[in-house]
């Protein structure tokens, strides 16, 4: 059985929260430094273990999702209790709810828009853990299971509140049993995008809502009140979802122009991956109409069709698209915007 690389995947990325633990104000510094600390740990222990494929189910997998929910009750030894199983009746928690409610809607987005069967394509069961960790300020994929924070009450809320979260979080899972992209440089922030794409997907999906209806913010309810900020991200603008002074500012680039080079967020991962974010806006929009249908059918088709590398770049990426794009309508509109899509950001396709 072949192994697939299984990577720690949050939602909130280091630098966020390096600037939080700079803070002098310990309601800020602690939540912040308590979540880094942790969240360094498992990094490291994702990189030194690797998840082994399991043998898909004999017969056809079920069109319903098998999901189970536990609480942590603060601690953070996986999975907790379990407080929720397939078929219960709503639980007293509205946060086992919204988990409960969002791993459904990103199952039956999978399955009713693309025929894939959760998570490997063989009917995975979806498994959460809810309250996680003391104030804990993120989200993660840890390549077997989802795992949610509470936030710590004033710059980050309960990290339940963003289907488009648990989407991009899930999605992990589908990148790591497809492409398997490497989690650094240009691959990782390839893995990071597709993440935010079918992230905002699937909640456009579970809305209802066109491309040019759509708000293209990922993690959209997640900040705090009191903070200069829409979402963790933008992907109709990159670099503009947040300016405060906690936060800092929101430095995604929208273009190569702007890469960024750095040694932190694993050669950042979450901040270059504003550029094929911006990609898929341009695209969808330009094709208009729901854009799970053309343009998130060229993107999950070049994902999950077998070509593309597992250290691809963003050319590499690009290149493919625009072939599946031919593959799939012809030499026609589609095409024509996904190369003009590249071309804006400033990525080859040739």
């Amino acid at each position: 059985m072949d192994t697939v690389k299984s990577v720690f995947c949050a939602i909130v990325p280091p630098h966020m929260l390096d600037v939080l633990a700079q803070s002098e104000d310990p309601r800020h510094h602690e939540p912040a430094r308590r979540t880094l600390e942790h969240d360094s740990t498992l990094r490291t222990r994702r990189r030194v273990t690797t998840l082994q494929g399991t043998a898909a189910p004999t017969g056809t997998p079920s069109d319903k999702p098998q999901r189970t929910i536990y609480d942590e009750h603060h601690e953070t030894t996986l999975p907790g209790t379990k407080v929720h199983g397939e078929g219960d009746r709503p639980s007293k928690d509205a946060t086992v709810n919204r988990a409960n409610a969002a791993l459904g809607a990103t199952f039956d987005f999978y399955l009713k828009v693309y025929g894939r069967h959760s998570i490997d394509g063989a009917g995975m069961p979806l498994n959460a853990s809810v309250h996680y960790g003391e104030k804990y300020d993120n989200a993660f994929w840890d390549g077997s299971q989802m795992v949610f924070g509470d936030g710590d009450g004033e710059l980050f809320g309960d990290f339940t509140v963003s289907v488009d979260v648990i989407g991009h979080e899930l999605t992990h899972g589908v990148t790591q049993h497809t492409a398997n992209l490497e989690y650094y440089g240009q691959p990782g922030a390839l893995n990071e995008s597709l993440s935010d794409v079918f992230g905002s997907l699937i909640k456009q999906y579970s809305l209802g809502q066109t491309a040019d209806q759509a708000d293209w913010l990922i993690g959209q309810g997640l900040l705090g009140p009191t903070i200069h900020g829409v979402a963790l991200r933008s992907m109709k603008a990159p670099g503009t979802a947040y300016d405060d002074p906690h936060l800092g500012k929101d430095p995604q680039p929208a273009a190569m122009d702007d890469f960024v080079r750095t040694s932190r967020d694993n050669g950042g991962v979450h901040i270059n991956s504003g550029i094929p974010n911006h990609a898929f806006y341009l695209l969808a929009t330009a094709l208009g109409g729901h854009a799970w249908e053309r343009a998130g059918q060229i993107w999950y088709s070049t994902l999950t069709g077998g070509e593309l590398a597992a250290d691809a770049g963003f050319a590499d990426f690009a290149r493919l698209t625009a072939a599946t794009a031919r593959s799939l309508y012809g030499e026609g509109d589609a095409v024509q915007a996904v190369l003009k899509a590249w071309h804006q950001v400033g990525v080859p396709t040739s």
